[in-house]
């Protein structure tokens, strides 16, 4: 990226891009601790949970800075509300690298009192957070962009990201087992086994017991993948004439982005369910397939129905 494009970038929303270099810093730091530091929190890396957090927040406040400036109207109060957003993930992230480095837990520790005021500040600033995000949300609706299948990818995104961030209140309420016999840690990742326990690589999602991460992180991604999906089908579309009807690419981003909305509700269910996401089972493995292939045929029908392009006509030649 050139130097001007950066100046651009910087210009969408700067508390927003500002924060997005930040944990941009803060992503190669933890990546080098992965490979400086041996310390484990919880079975974990030690800077493994700072780096997902970096990554995540980098795509999401570049993409909500984009969004900000080319709002057609109510630009001023979304950008009001778009520094908040920015304020409250540099509030996030300060924490969690400063726990990190501190080499104990950020979230759910209320084992004493520095501890406890760490995790209520985190939990006021995500709320905070997602209360804007909310409002942000309703004037994306507004926003109409080049083709109408990506207009459309941008409106379904933000909603499914704003289920996929509220999954997280499902990690605060104390556990069972947390309610019987107080710990000083309210709240956790994991249902039906204790955190830490065996996990997925980096990402640490328990391959033991369900893991409400995992529809958080899917869901709060929808903003980037379904309008992602509509620029890779508009860009197939003109190498294959039966995609490019612009009714056509609505069709079928009506349909990735139903299919994304169902699989973040039901990895949601498989959570709740105590399942982990390595190890399907039952009923979910069932709706899962059954997901799978009502996509697939439904993204046929809209194909083979879609017009057939006009047949060349030859060439006449000219005597």
């Amino acid at each position: 990226m050139t130097l001007t494009a950066l100046r651009r970038a910087h210009a969408w929303h700067r508390p927003l891009t500002t924060v997005a270099a930040l944990v941009a810093g803060c992503a190669l730091v933890s990546a080098a601790g992965l490979v400086l530091d041996p310390r484990e929190i919880l079975g974990a890396p030690a800077w493994a949970k700072p780096l997902k957090f970096s990554l995540s927040i980098l795509v999401h406040t570049l993409t909500w800075a984009w969004l900000i400036a080319h709002l057609p109207r109510w630009r001023a109060p979304a950008h009001r509300l778009g520094t908040v957003v920015a304020v409250t993930l540099a509030v996030e992230q300060v924490l969690i690298v400063g726990a990190a480095a501190s080499g104990t837990t950020s979230h759910f520790n209320v084992t004493d009192g520095p501890h406890a005021t760490v995790w209520v500040v985190m939990a006021v600033s995500i709320t905070v957070m997602y209360l804007c995000t909310f409002a942000l949300s309703a004037a994306v609706f507004l926003l109409r962009l080049p083709t109408p299948a990506l207009t459309l990818a941008v409106r379904a995104g933000v909603l499914v990201a704003l289920a996929g961030i509220g999954v997280a209140f499902l990690m605060t309420a104390p556990t069972p087992a947390q309610l019987a016999a107080p710990t000083g840690v309210v709240g956790a990742h994991a249902v039906g086994v204790e955190d830490g326990g065996p996990g997925l690589p980096l990402l640490g999602w328990s391959t033991t017991g369900g893991d409400h991460r995992v529809a958080h992180a899917v869901g709060m991604h929808a903003v980037q993948v379904l309008p992602l999906a509509a620029l890779l089908l508009g860009a197939l579309a003109r190498r294959v004439p039966r995609l490019a009807p612009p009714a056509v690419q609505v069709r079928l981003t009506a349909t990735v982005a139903a299919a994304y909305a169902l699989a973040t509700g039901l990895l949601t269910l498989q959570a709740s369910l105590g399942q982990s996401v390595a190890h399907p089972s039952g009923v979910v493995l069932l709706a899962g397939g059954a997901l799978a292939l009502a996509t697939a045929a439904t993204a046929a029908a809209v194909v083979v129905r879609a017009p057939r392009p006009p047949a060349a006509r030859p060439a006449v030649a000219v005597r």
